[in-house]
């Protein structure tokens, strides 16, 4: 099997296709805590809470995320899926809302439309 530049790094055997980005999730998505301090239960609900996660592997259409990038997408619009027992997030491109990385300008979307 082929693997392409993005996931030959990280030693995953895939090859992303089109403008699909692989993720790893950060944290449970159980209880967190807040700044101050407080515990908050997996059971409570605020709307819909955005997630972050680390690209593992990106496809060769993708033109904003790298690997290594830390980005924030929906948990509902998602696809998981498990290589060597770690389980993955698959996601569009799209489907990301924004990107943390130190070479995004302070004033850039980090996106495209």
């Amino acid at each position: 099997m082929t693997l392409n530049a993005s996931t030959a790094e990280t030693g995953l055997p895939i090859r992303l296709l089109h403008d699909r980005v692989l993720v790893k999730t950060e944290a449970s998505e159980g209880e967190r805590r807040s700044s101050a301090g407080l515990v908050i239960p997996a059971t409570a609900s605020v709307g819909t809470r955005l997630s972050w996660a680390t690209a593992v592997g990106i496809g060769p259409h993708v033109r904003a995320i790298q690997v290594g990038d830390r980005v924030l997408f929906d948990p509902d619009e998602r696809s998981e899926v498990e290589l060597h027992g770690e389980s993955y997030v698959l996601l569009r491109e799209r489907d990301v809302h924004a990107v943390a990385a130190s070479r995004v300008e302070p004033d850039a979307t980090g996106l495209y439309l």
